[in-house]
């Protein structure tokens, strides 16, 4: 069975951070839902992005709640897009934060970028005790002596694996940040592979 993978998207979330893993994870036969946060029953399903552009989503968190999808037995990983208010917008929904705390309890992937890992992640105690990244200056966020997650520890690579933790630093990582939940969810070589069929690390132009 393929794996599965929820991408959470609310108004504001950083394009490139959101459609990047989307793309990656289905290049490879990960079965990948995209969820409309914030968005109520009949009211439509796409979601406007920090640059302006529209997503549609598969289906809205609400109708996956109603029908007892948003549950941790139902996925294998959850993937947090970034972008300040898309951050912000998922860290005000309780719908999301209960979804996220059951994964991450339940020990599956859960995976962050931009400022997501800080504004989403840190306030439900997820990074509690895990060595973590994000956007630069998000970070005193995670590590102030009032965070919900004590014994965080920001790290500058470009991404962080930490148990079922997966975080990364915004949308120039989020090829990586991709191939990362990739090679943790289908298997070792996994994301390698995709990198090089994308040319994600290949060399500078030349002028």
């Amino acid at each position: 069975m393929p794996k599965k993978v929820l991408v959470l998207l609310a108004e504001g979330f950083e394009e490139v951070e959101a459609v990047t893993p989307i793309d990656y994870l289905r290049r490879v036969g990960i079965e990948v839902t995209t969820a409309a946060v914030g968005v109520k029953s009949g009211g439509g399903l796409s979601v406007k992005g920090a640059r302006g552009i529209g997503v549609n989503a598969d289906v809205s968190l609400e109708v996956l709640l109603n029908d007892g999808k948003l549950a941790a037995s139902a996925w294998d990983g959850v993937v947090v897009p970034g972008g300040g208010p898309g951050a912000d917008n998922l860290a005000a929904s309780g719908e999301t934060g209960a979804f996220l705390k059951e994964m991450a309890g339940a020990g599956k992937w859960v995976c962050a970028i931009c400022a997501s890992p800080a504004r989403v992640l840190s306030p439900l105690g997820i990074l509690s005790g895990k060595n973590f990244t994000c956007y630069p200056g998000e970070e005193g966020k995670a590590l102030s002596p009032s965070s919900a997650s004590p014994g965080a520890k920001w790290m500058q690579d470009r991404v962080v694996i930490d148990g079922n933790l997966i975080t990364s630093r915004g949308a120039g990582t989020a090829g990586d940040f991709a191939c990362a939940i990739i090679e943790n969810l289908v298997g070792k070589g996994e994301g390698e592979k995709l990198a090089e069929k994308v040319l994600l690390h290949s060399g500078q132009a030349h002028t």
